[in-house]
């Protein structure tokens, strides 16, 4: 990048000296158009200084052609214009504004230029302002300002190379003496033609012309070495492109490869993984059965001692009825049809005492059977007081069946504007049933430590709270202790010894209630030694669904 720049800039400058070379022969279209090609390059290399140059070079051709207009594009300065370069640009809009008749703009110009070439002792330019005054007083008529100037411009061209300035300075007093002091425009005349002598020598067109053939030269060299250096860019972009698609070539058959390979063994572990899977399918149905069927194991005792009682009423009141109707047919025989209509009306009532204890029976059967089987995963409206009530109590007896000298204090607060509610009951009564089974574990625990005056007690609570239903099981057990609150909803973690406890019933019951849309929430107070009884430890869970 750095060689293409030099030799970039390195055609620039031939440009612009066949440019100045052009200029000095008055061949201004040719000036012209080498310094737009030198701009060109420097715009394009951002070299700011040299295209400044170019500018002034280019208004000044312009102002040579007569081309004011293209002139004064050229001649706007940048605000970081070098003062050198600056009094070049006031130069040529003196020059400018001279050619528009605008002598008063043309003379802040010139003496702009003036100043600001004698104080960096510039004396070529200095001459160029002060030929340019004197043009400007003999437009005005004025010749007293026209001979000073002009013999400044003349002694500043004497003290530089700038003999263009020296001659025209010469010529310019030559007329204006030629009327009233021949000798004197003679002498001005004499030193106009040597220096149009050392100016324009057969010596100094040769030099010349032997510059212009250099610079077409050294221009021709200069692009013959950037078309070959850009050749060699070609050609090296070219190997490079091959040997990046021979490298992404390479790259993407390697990929390839290693894609095919992974895919086997994407394959070979998905099948793994679904073979896994489907494993643990069937590991976690056998579990949630086992679990059911161990919380069905706790409701065993209970429901045999709450069938008990309506198989008790069923069996009794048969048996009086069989003596009943055997007196019945006493009456009837005798003829003591009234007698024997009152026994007959007792006989329907324990009828329908029967019928009634029957159902009630029947109602823990089903109950049951609900229990063990699979849910139907379909909700259903569900009286929760009744099923929570149900619950409870089987939770009780078959806890006292277990251990006749356990007793527990139960309480139930049920909210009877709640009604039914939508919900799977044999889901939600799989949550109810591993919450007081815990409960009622726990109080247990606690009572068999022989802690004085402690009376366990479970209670269940529910509430309707707008548009939702809550459930409360608390106890006032030993509490949970704070290290493993966050575990307890996790699969397999129970604190019961081994063996009486799968660590599932918890787990399954907050994915039960998350799976209805609602939430489980555990409030506890781990029991402190240094604490009396009775200052509100224990556990409760509270259950939140929503009503529909």
């Amino acid at each position: 990048i750095a060689q293409q720049h030099n030799l970039k800039e390195d055609i620039a400058r031939s440009y612009r000296r066949l440019g100045a070379v052009y200029f000095e022969l008055e061949n201004y279209t040719k000036a012209v158009d080498f310094d737009r090609k030198a701009l060109v390059i420097d715009n394009e290399l951002r070299l700011m200084s040299t295209s400044q140059i170019d500018h002034v070079f280019l208004a000044d051709a312009f102002v040579r052609l007569n081309k004011t207009d293209s002139a004064l594009v050229h001649s706007v300065m940048p605000k970081d214009t070098f003062h050198a370069i600056k009094t070049q640009f006031y130069g040529t809009l003196g020059s400018i504004y001279l050619k528009m008749g605008n002598n008063a703009a043309a003379n802040i110009f010139y003496h702009k230029c003036y100043d600001s070439s004698l104080a960096i002792n510039n004396f070529g330019d200095a001459a160029t302002a002060c030929n340019g005054l004197t043009d400007m007083y003999l437009n005005l008529n004025n010749l007293d300002s026209a001979v000073y100037f002009a013999k400044k411009a003349f002694a500043f061209g004497q003290k530089s190379s700038f003999k263009k300035e020296t001659m025209k300075a010469s010529r310019t007093l030559a007329k204006i003496y030629d009327s009233t002091q021949p000798a004197l425009a003679l002498a001005y005349l004499k030193m106009a033609d040597v220096a149009k002598d050392s100016l324009f020598g057969i010596s100094t067109i040769e030099e010349m012309q032997n510059l212009i053939s250099q610079e077409q030269q050294r221009q021709k060299e200069l692009v013959e070495a950037k078309t070959s250096y850009q050749n060699r860019l070609r050609w090296y972009g070219a190997l490079v492109a091959l040997l990046g698609l021979l490298t992404i070539a390479f790259i993407l058959y390697r990929n390839n490869k290693q894609k095919e390979k992974a895919n086997v063994l994407l394959q070979h572990q998905k099948q793994t993984i679904e073979r896994t899977l489907s494993e643990l399918k069937s590991t976690q149905s056998q579990l949630i059965q086992s679990e059911k069927m161990a919380s069905l194991g706790e409701l065993t005792a209970g429901i045999a001692h709450e069938i008990q009682n309506p198989l008790n009423f069923v069996n009794n009141f048969s048996e009086v009825n069989k003596e009943m109707l055997a007196e019945l047919n006493e009456e009837i025989d005798k003829g003591n049809y009234d007698d024997a209509k009152a026994i007959a009306k007792d006989v329907i009532a324990n009828e329908e005492k029967i019928n009634h204890h029957g159902k009630r029976a029947d109602a823990i059967v089903k109950g049951m059977l609900q229990h063990s089987r699979s849910s139907s995963g379909i909700k259903e409206p569900t009286d929760i007081n009744a099923l929570c009530d149900e619950y409870l109590r089987l939770c009780y007896h078959g806890l006292r069946a277990k251990d006749k000298s356990f007793n527990a204090t139960m309480k139930a607060n049920f909210d009877d504007s709640i009604g039914k509610i939508n919900i799977i009951p044999q889901d939600i009564g799989r949550v109810v049933l591993n919450l007081l089974t815990n409960a009622f574990y726990v109080v247990n625990e606690k009572k068999e430590t022989g802690i004085e005056n402690y009376e366990p007690t479970v209670s269940i609570n529910t509430k309707k709270i707008g548009d939702k239903v809550e459930i409360k099981v608390s106890d006032n057990g030993n509490g949970i202790p704070q290290k493993i609150v966050d575990k307890i909803f996790q699969p397999f973690f129970t604190t019961k010894p081994t063996g009486q406890g799968t660590g599932l019933g918890l787990s399954l019951s907050y994915d039960i209630v998350k799976a209805h849309g609602g939430e489980i929430k555990v409030e506890t107070k781990e029991a402190r030694p240094d604490e009396p009884f009775g200052r509100g430890e224990g556990t409760t869970f509270t259950i939140i669904l929503p009503q529909s």
